[in-house]
């Protein structure tokens, strides 16, 4: 009969190789969006289908950004700074809300809190493409159909819920003693926060933040809604200025999603430390 350490070994071995499947099936959509970036149409739209690129290059990138005999440049620089002005004022606002929220719920009695919050996320739950028709005619009437400033709006409405929440569940696990004691030994009530406990609570801010800012830089329903000209527009609707009435640039395509995507990649590898941290906050501890 198979031991009880043989058959946990190969339980473990087993999960392994399960994850590393899921896992695969995972970036294979991801894999193929990077390796169409760098081949011609004329490999995309192939039948058989090519699965390994036999020309590879840059001309995908090239075409976009206009060099090359004939090719109408896409306004990615343009584009590019919409979504980043849009993606970082959105978030700072809704983490310095949500900061103040989430603290406020984990360390004060009010009158109708658990209401209030309750409140606050069944908002989130509500898609925010549901939404898209009131408020297309309500920034329609106020003049922000075509302006940042709508779409910083929305994308701030859409992730405070979801900052405060997170952010409140940190606060939450930091003992309040800690900054009681820093009071008694001086510190102010606004001290004792920035020296205290905003150190220790700074991986979940960290979290909520990246949260945040993939919600506002990778939306694309609300965004293709409420923008119209260059200089509202951002990196994900400008994805549709490779289609045409009865064709798709894909390989074109493909490249400004690389584009879309490295952004976001560096953003993560920066914090992933405060993100890891984060995201394990609260957990066991051995």
């Amino acid at each position: 009969m198979m031991s009880s350490a043989l058959r946990k070994q190969l339980g473990a071995i087993g999960l392994w190789i399960l994850t590393f499947i899921l896992m695969v099936i995972m970036c294979v959509p991801g894999l193929w969006v990077v390796l169409t970036a760098f081949r011609p149409n004329s490999e995309v739209l192939a039948k058989p289908a090519i699965w390994i690129p036999e020309n590879p290059g840059i001309g995908n990138f090239a075409k976009i950004f206009g060099f090359g005999a004939d090719q109408v440049a896409i306004p990615v620089p343009a584009y590019f700074m919409n979504s980043l002005i849009i993606a970082l004022t959105s978030t700072a606002i809704a983490l310095l809300i949500g900061m103040s929220g989430g603290y406020a719920f984990a360390r004060y009695r009010f009158r109708f809190k658990n209401g209030i919050f309750l409140g606050l996320m069944l908002s989130r739950t509500v898609p925010g493409i549901a939404l898209s028709l009131p408020i297309f005619i309500i920034w329609s009437k106020i003049g922000l159909i075509d302006a940042k400033l709508g779409l910083i709006i929305v994308y701030v409405a859409l992730n405070v819920p979801f900052t405060i929440w997170l952010i409140d569940g940190f606060f939450r696990q930091i003992p309040k003693e800690m900054s009681e004691a820093a009071q008694v030994d001086g510190c102010t009530r606004w001290q004792a926060f920035w020296k205290i406990e905003f150190p220790l609570a700074k991986s979940g801010i960290a979290s909520a933040g990246i949260f945040a800012f993939l919600t506002s830089w990778n939306e694309y329903a609300l965004a293709s809604n409420l923008t119209r000209s260059t200089d509202s527009k951002t990196l994900p609707v400008g994805l549709m200025d490779f289609t045409s009435q009865f064709t798709i640039d894909w390989a074109g395509m493909s490249a400004m999603a690389v584009i879309i995507i490295i952004p976001a990649l560096i953003l993560t590898f920066l914090v992933q430390k405060h993100l890891i941290a984060g995201l394990t906050f609260g957990g066991v501890k051995g």
